[in-house]
């Protein structure tokens, strides 16, 4: 296994792999599309891409989203369906963690839905709180926003 940064290489799997799993459970949005236009527009504002490879292949991906040098959202968290349930999100966040650490960043953000237990689940387990439970102003497929300060 490894895991690589902002390697350009792999922004068409980052954006099928997001889209897979978006038509698995809900239905692309324009912001979707939008990215998949220009995913690389991540990380020329500042944030990170990072994609798992197992034996060269794509297994997981996701992504950190700069929103103003100290305040980062986690996003596009994507895993391929007959690698999930082994470990691969956990260690994304790890990743995504470490990074924030080194960037000196003050706190991390995301937006999910609460029909995603096992997600939600895991987010709870790296401390992350619920900050809101509602239909979100910008996603239709997210109903809550959780948050975790970096100490």
């Amino acid at each position: 296994m490894k895991i690589v940064e902002n390697n350009k290489k792999y922004l068409r799997d980052f954006i099928f792999l997001n889209e897979e799993w978006i038509k698995k459970y809900f239905e692309l949005e324009y912001f979707d599309i939008d990215l998949a236009k220009n995913p690389y527009q991540i990380i020329e504002n500042g944030g990170y891409i990072f994609t798992i490879l197992k034996d060269d292949e794509v297994v997981a991906v996701c992504a950190l989203i700069n929103h103003n040098n100290d305040t980062y959202e986690l996003a596009r968290m994507a895993v391929k369906a007959q690698y999930q349930g082994r470990g691969y999100s956990s260690i994304l966040i790890e990743t995504c963690l470490e990074k924030l650490n080194e960037v000196n960043a003050k706190k991390v953000f995301l937006v999910s839905n609460t029909k995603l237990e096992i997600a939600i689940s895991l987010y709870k387990k790296y401390k992350f709180k619920i900050i809101k439970q509602k239909q979100h102003p910008i996603y239709n497929r997210a109903n809550i926003e959780m948050e975790l300060k970096i100490l």
